[in-house]
């Protein structure tokens, strides 16, 4: 490549929340784009048309790629190579292939396999919602929040410098890392705390002596904000804790040692051990305020959409 690529004609492939929000955000922040999208479900590409999620919604994955230059995947990660592997005889020589997905090693190493002689850039725009499907996108999802970008170290760097800038555009903040330094990071921040709600909220509905009745209508703040996380979308998680699996559990081991020092410290009545770890998580959550990452209101801000992926 020759001085920076512009971007001037996107295809979304997935036009779930985050396909639907990045079509959304381009008719937003940078019309000038033109935009095509796919997905491989009838119902959700006539859910597209009629909320002009893209400006066209194609009935192949070919067609929608024909005239890209950048193709932004926006599948499940276990169907990352699949949707590359569908794309692969239409893609045009020079387009930048990327995706949203929230493991980058597994993504890097799926795309490249289905895609050898193309640009690859993974990214993931960490934002979200527990809402899914073409109906839940909305242009202002990436707005002050992060983007990661995880290129391959051999990656263009004018290619890099075309996809940041189109992120910054959707008004993200981006930042390049490793893809297993994103997984390591992501395994902590997003995905053990995941995996933490899904089996809270599971123990709470199976527990014998309190009814589920009793669950929904006590629940308090912290087990509220549990079940919006566990409500996200079973499929993609299922493939989020599958391809970033070493990650995952390399993180849940170093949590369950905390948690057993922790049962430890109750049992022992060591208030001075408890004292000491909630007055540090409780900075921590400062800083995340203070960074603009999250909202200091009893509700946290999300009486309109807001999330993490």
């Amino acid at each position: 490549m020759s001085g920076t690529p512009v971007i001037q004609h996107v295809a979304i492939i997935g036009l779930g929340l985050l396909g639907g929000s990045i079509g959304l955000a381009i008719a937003k922040h940078a019309p000038g784009i033109a935009t095509t999208g796919y997905d491989t479900d009838p119902a959700t590409r006539e859910k597209a048309r009629e909320r002009e999620l893209v400006g066209t919604v194609l009935d192949s994955a070919a067609e929608a790629v024909a005239a890209a230059d950048l193709v932004i995947l926006c599948v499940p990660v276990g169907a990352m190579g699949f949707a590359a592997e569908a794309i692969c005889d239409a893609l045009p020589a020079g387009a930048i292939i990327s995706d949203v997905g929230s493991s980058k090693q597994s993504v890097a190493d799926a795309l490249k396999a289905a895609l050898p002689d193309h640009c690859i850039i993974p990214a993931h725009p960490v934002a979200g919602t527990e809402q899914s499907g073409p109906d839940a996108g909305f242009a202002e999802l990436f707005e002050h929040r992060w983007c990661i970008l995880t290129p391959a170290d051999d990656a263009p760097t004018e290619a890099v410098d075309a996809l940041s800038r189109f992120w910054t555009g959707l008004g993200s903040n981006v930042e390049l890392m490793g893809a297993e330094h994103h997984d390591l990071v992501l395994a902590v921040t997003s995905h053990i705390p995941h995996l933490i709600a899904y089996t809270i909220v599971g123990t709470a509905s199976d527990l014998e002596d309190v009814t589920r009745s009793e669950v929904i209508k006590y629940s308090a703040g912290g087990f509220r904000d549990f079940t919006r996380i566990a409500a996200s979308d079973p499929t993609m998680w299922r493939d989020v804790f599958l391809t970033n699996k070493d990650a995952v559990l390399e993180m849940l081991g170093r949590f369950t040692e905390d948690l057993t020092a922790l049962q430890r410290a109750i049992r022992r009545g060591d208030g001075d051990a408890l004292h000491d770890l909630f007055t540090k998580t409780r900075a921590i959550r400062r800083s995340i305020i203070e960074q603009g990452q999250d909202d200091a209101r009893p509700d946290f801000g999300r009486s309109d959409h807001s999330g993490d992926h």
